[in-house]
C-alpha cells in the first residue's frame, strides 16, 4: 500500500484519463491482490509494473477492472488490467520482465493461463510472449476497441 502513490501516478502518465486506474480503484485492488502485482524499480523510482486479478471467469470484463472483489485466490485466470512503463524507460525490456514473471508465476501457481485485452496496435507485442489475439474483446473500456488475447498452458 505504500506504493499507492506511485503506482497512481505511473498509471496517470500511461493511460489516458478515460482509461487510467483511480488512486481508489488502485486502493481496492491492493487490499484485495496484492501479491499480483509487480512493481519494477530503478534507483528508487518506480518504472514499470504490470497487475491483474485472478479469477474463474474466462474473459476480461469491464466489471473486473472496478470491482477488485471479484477476484478468486483460487480462480484458474490471470487477468491482466495493466502493463505501465515511464515513457522514458520504454524499449529497455522492463515491461517485457514483467510480463514473462507473471506468466511464470500463473503457471507455477497452477492456473490456465492469462488473459488481457489490448488496443490493435499492441497486437504483434503481446503475441511475442505466446498470447493469441481472440479478436474484438466486449470490453469498452475508455470508448475505444479491445482485443481479447489469451495466453493457454
Amino acid at each position: 500500500m505504500s506504493d499507492l502513490p506511485e503506482i497512481t501516478e505511473l498509471e496517470r502518465i500511461c493511460f489516458p484519463p478515460g482509461q487510467a486506474c483511480s488512486e481508489e480503484s488502485f486502493r481496492k485492488r491492493l487490499r484485495y491482490f496484492p501479491n499480483h502485482f509487480l512493481l519494477m524499480f530503478e534507483d528508487g523510482r518506480l518504472v514499470s509494473m504490470v497487475n491483474g486479478m485472478v479469477t474463474k471467469e474466462k474473459d476480461l470484463t469491464d466489471e473486473m477492472y472496478e470491482k477488485a472483489s471479484m477476484h478468486q485466490t483460487n480462480g484458474t485466470w490471470q487477468m491482466i488490467f495493466g502493463v505501465d512503463t515511464l515513457p522514458s524507460y520504454r524499449r529497455r525490456g522492463y515491461a517485457g520482465i514483467l510480463i514473462r514473471t507473471m506468466i511464470r508465476d500463473a503457471s507455477a501457481q497452477g492456473r490456465k493461463g492469462l488473459v488481457l485485452t489490448c488496443l490493435k496496435e499492441k497486437i504483434h507485442y503481446y503475441e511475442r510472449f505466446g498470447f493469441v489475439n481472440e479478436g474484438i474483446s466486449q470490453s469498452v473500456h475508455g470508448g475505444e476497441v479491445w482485443y481479447q488475447m489469451r495466453l493457454t498452458f
